[in-house]
């Protein structure tokens, strides 16, 4: 088998390597093998971080319309069942900016949730 000298390549390949783990405390980044390892445990953080903070906004999102909802008499899910029904195709994110910035357009909402939410089955 051929013999490979890597020179450049070796050189580019760690100083890109060094270069993401700049900022990291002591040996984690001035040591190939250390920096190596904070920088791969990094992205997986920023990996598993991507996905964990669309359920977070989304949590939060249910819980702001949920408060706003039980302020008109609601419960969050028939909140969503009426306006499902009502066909009103809003997403919780607008929902929620809505139930912040204007709670009247909220409240004109909730009327139309109300007037047209189906009672639950054991009712």
């Amino acid at each position: 088998m051929p013999r490979v000298k890597r020179g450049t390549v070796r050189r580019a390949k760690r100083k890109k390597l060094l270069g993401l783990a700049k900022g990291y405390y002591a040996n984690k980044s001035k040591l190939y093998r250390a920096a190596k390892e904070s920088v791969d445990t990094a992205l997986k953080y920023a990996f598993v971080g991507r996905r964990r903070k669309k359920r977070d906004f989304r949590r939060l999102w249910v819980v702001r319309i949920n408060a706003a909802a039980r302020e008109h008499g609601l419960t969050y899910g028939t909140f969503i069942n009426g306006l499902k029904n009502a066909g009103v195709t809003l997403d919780r994110k607008s929902l929620s900016e809505l139930a912040i910035r204007s709670p009247a357009a909220f409240a004109t909402l909730a009327e139309r949730a109300k007037a047209s939410a189906k009672p639950p089955a054991g009712a």
